[in-house]
């Protein structure tokens, strides 16, 4: 993935562009290029970080199978080929998954998922989708696309086939859900009640591949997608708050029911990323850590949300932005208004004299 020109770069190559502009539109310009280089910086391009090829899928996925010194194992339906591992076939009532064996205990890292999912069902009339789990068990076959409702961990999940038939959201749908075992994903209602956030996409019979980025770094997770294979990542969730223990597994599972799609794992790219923590963190035991999410309102009170998004979420880069233009605009505003008033007293200084 090759990450975009930096704005910042094209601003100290342009000196005849910016020295032309007035003070406050230079102010304005540099805090949009901050704000536009902050969600471009978000996706890793994998030049800059460390690929952990314990934890990556790649093929001709060497290290896929049942030995002891296997670092990937699978289950159910999935098919491991040269090309790729198909979760499931197009075909009813499957489940397959595959886990890494390898515990991650990365504090900051992103994964890179390419993905393909097709098959012969027209709109509406395929399903069900699959999940990217970084999770305490492994191999825990349930009814959450092929894996276990209450689970431990980080759950991503495409789904592609509506359950509740919610006219408010369009499938495939791309959530997040965060548990510590206590909440079970239901399935039914299509995990509104529970998810941190989500997007709509459309990935189903692409000519092309389908990427999906997950990071996860300094309590901030990044849900990014790739759907036209034009490395151009779009944003899907973005949110702080969120503790992730060290020493889960990653993993991948999909399932069909009365309907069906060839789900398939093209690669899974791992990258550790090189991020300072405070000695407090450092010192702190990662593993012991419970997963949750710091948020103003509990994942339960989503479920009257109707668009199934949580509206208390943390600033995100545009709000920030917006954040600072009000304060700026706020500090043009008084500082007009004092020389209007300094220029007022000055003349009436002068009327006495």
């Amino acid at each position: 993935m090759a990450r975009e020109r930096s704005p910042a770069l094209w601003l100290h190559t342009q000196p005849s562009v910016t020295r032309k502009m007035p003070v406050c539109h230079r102010i304005l310009l540099l805090l949009w290029l901050l704000h536009f280089s902050s969600v471009y910086s978000d996706i890793t391009d994998g030049n800059a970080e460390h690929l952990k090829r314990e934890h990556s899928l790649i093929k001709p996925y060497q290290g896929v199978g049942t030995s002891p010194s296997s670092q990937w194992d699978f289950w159910g339906s999935t098919l491991v080929t040269s090309q790729y591992v198909r979760l499931t076939p197009d075909e009813r009532s499957k489940q397959g998954s595959i886990w890494n064996t390898v515990p991650c205990y990365l504090k900051d890292w992103e994964m890179h998922v390419q993905f393909k999912i097709h098959g012969s069902g027209k709109k509406n009339l395929h399903g069900d989708g699959f999940a990217i789990w970084y999770t305490k068990e492994r191999l825990h076959p349930g009814t959450v696309f092929g894996s276990s409702a209450n689970f431990h961990g980080l759950a991503i999940f495409i789904d592609t086939y509506p359950n509740d038939e919610a006219p408010d959201r369009s499938f495939p749908y791309i959530s997040a859900m965060v548990n510590n075992g206590s909440l079970p994903y239901d399935h039914g209602k299509d995990g509104r009640s529970t998810e941190l956030g989500g997007c709509s996409v459309e990935i189903r019979n692409k000519d092309h591949d389908t990427y999906l980025a997950v990071r996860y770094s300094k309590g901030r997770l990044t849900i990014m997608v790739d759907v036209d294979d034009r490395n151009d990542w779009k944003e899907c969730i973005d949110i702080g708050g969120v503790r992730l223990p060290t020493g889960y597994y990653f993993g991948a599972s999909a399932a069909t029911g009365d309907l069906s799609d060839n789900h398939d794992i093209i690669s899974m790219k791992m990258y550790q990323l090189m991020v300072e923590h405070t000695p407090e963190e450092d010192n702190q035991d990662w593993t012991k850590i419970e997963p949750s999410v710091s948020l103003l309102k509990s994942p339960k009170d989503n479920i009257d949300d109707p668009t199934g998004n949580f509206r208390s979420t943390p600033l995100t880069g545009w709000k920030v932005f917006l954040l600072l233009l009000c304060a700026l605009l706020g500090i043009v505003v008084c500082a007009v208004v004092g020389a209007v008033v300094f220029q007022k007293r000055q003349e009436r200084n002068k009327r006495f004299y």
